[in-house]
Protein backbone atom coordinates (compact mmCIF):
# COMPACT_ATOMS: atom_id res chain seq x y z
CA UNK A 1 0.00 0.00 0.00
CA UNK A 2 0.99 3.61 -0.52
CA UNK A 3 0.13 6.56 1.68
CA UNK A 4 0.05 9.97 -0.02
CA UNK A 5 0.12 13.18 2.03
CA UNK A 6 -0.85 16.37 0.20
CA UNK A 7 -0.75 19.72 1.93
CA UNK A 8 -1.28 23.41 1.40
CA UNK A 9 0.18 25.29 4.33
CA UNK A 10 0.54 29.03 4.86
CA UNK A 11 4.01 30.58 4.76
CA UNK A 12 3.09 34.22 5.24
CA UNK A 13 4.61 34.62 8.71
CA UNK A 14 7.78 33.42 10.37
CA UNK A 15 5.74 31.20 12.70
CA UNK A 16 3.83 29.68 9.73
CA UNK A 17 7.07 29.00 7.82
CA UNK A 18 8.49 27.28 10.88
CA UNK A 19 5.37 25.09 11.22
CA UNK A 20 5.60 24.20 7.50
CA UNK A 21 9.29 23.27 7.81
CA UNK A 22 8.71 21.20 10.94
CA UNK A 23 5.81 19.29 9.33
CA UNK A 24 7.91 18.56 6.24
CA UNK A 25 10.93 17.45 8.32
CA UNK A 26 8.76 15.10 10.38
CA UNK A 27 7.32 13.53 7.21
CA UNK A 28 10.82 12.90 5.89
CA UNK A 29 11.93 11.52 9.25
CA UNK A 30 9.01 9.06 9.08
CA UNK A 31 10.18 7.77 5.69
CA UNK A 32 8.10 9.88 3.30
CA UNK A 33 9.64 11.03 0.02
CA UNK A 34 8.73 14.09 -1.99
CA UNK A 35 6.72 13.17 -5.07
CA UNK A 36 5.97 16.79 -6.03
CA UNK A 37 5.97 20.03 -4.10
CA UNK A 38 3.65 19.53 -1.11
CA UNK A 39 2.96 15.90 -2.09
CA UNK A 40 4.81 13.21 -0.16
CA UNK A 41 4.53 9.42 -0.50
CA UNK A 42 5.50 6.40 1.54
CA UNK A 43 5.24 2.71 0.76
CA UNK A 44 3.76 0.55 3.50
CA UNK A 45 4.02 -3.23 3.61
CA UNK A 46 0.50 -3.72 5.01
CA UNK A 47 -2.69 -1.93 5.89
CA UNK A 48 -1.77 -2.09 9.58
CA UNK A 49 1.58 -0.43 8.84
CA UNK A 50 -0.22 2.23 6.80
CA UNK A 51 -2.52 2.98 9.73
CA UNK A 52 0.52 3.50 11.99
CA UNK A 53 1.99 6.08 9.62
CA UNK A 54 -1.38 7.76 9.12
CA UNK A 55 -1.65 8.22 12.91
CA UNK A 56 1.85 9.70 12.97
CA UNK A 57 0.88 12.25 10.32
CA UNK A 58 -2.25 13.17 12.27
CA UNK A 59 -0.10 13.69 15.38
CA UNK A 60 2.18 16.21 13.64
CA UNK A 61 -0.48 18.27 11.85
CA UNK A 62 0.32 21.99 11.84
CA UNK A 63 -2.22 24.39 13.38
CA UNK A 64 -3.16 26.07 10.06
CA UNK A 65 -3.54 25.00 6.46
CA UNK A 66 -4.95 21.94 4.77
CA UNK A 67 -3.54 18.39 4.85
CA UNK A 68 -5.05 15.47 2.91
CA UNK A 69 -4.13 11.81 3.33
CA UNK A 70 -4.84 9.33 0.57
CA UNK A 71 -4.15 5.59 0.72
CA UNK A 72 -3.92 3.46 -2.40
CA UNK A 73 -2.94 -0.09 -3.22
CA UNK A 74 0.19 -1.05 -5.15
CA UNK A 75 -1.99 -1.98 -8.13
CA UNK A 76 -3.68 1.44 -8.15
CA UNK A 77 -0.29 3.14 -7.83
CA UNK A 78 1.05 1.14 -10.82
CA UNK A 79 -1.75 2.51 -12.99
CA UNK A 80 -0.61 6.10 -12.44
CA UNK A 81 0.54 7.87 -15.57
CA UNK A 82 3.48 10.23 -15.15
CA UNK A 83 4.54 12.65 -17.88
CA UNK A 84 7.66 14.79 -18.13
CA UNK A 85 7.01 17.15 -21.00
CA UNK A 86 5.75 14.89 -23.78
CA UNK A 87 7.67 11.80 -22.62
CA UNK A 88 6.05 9.29 -20.31
CA UNK A 89 7.97 8.28 -17.22
CA UNK A 90 7.14 5.19 -15.12
CA UNK A 91 5.94 5.79 -11.54
CA UNK A 92 8.21 5.13 -8.59
CA UNK A 93 8.59 1.46 -7.75
CA UNK A 94 8.02 0.09 -4.24
CA UNK A 95 11.13 -0.56 -2.16
CA UNK A 96 12.53 -4.09 -2.12
CA UNK A 97 11.37 -6.30 0.72
CA UNK A 98 14.00 -7.38 3.23
CA UNK A 99 14.67 -11.11 3.26
CA UNK A 100 15.87 -12.95 6.34
CA UNK A 101 17.17 -16.49 6.11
Amino acid sequence: MWIVVMFDLPTDTKKARYAYAQFRKELIKDGFEMMQYSVYIRHCASEENMEVHEKRVKRILPPDGEVRILTITDKQFERMRVFWGKRRKPPESPPQQLMFF
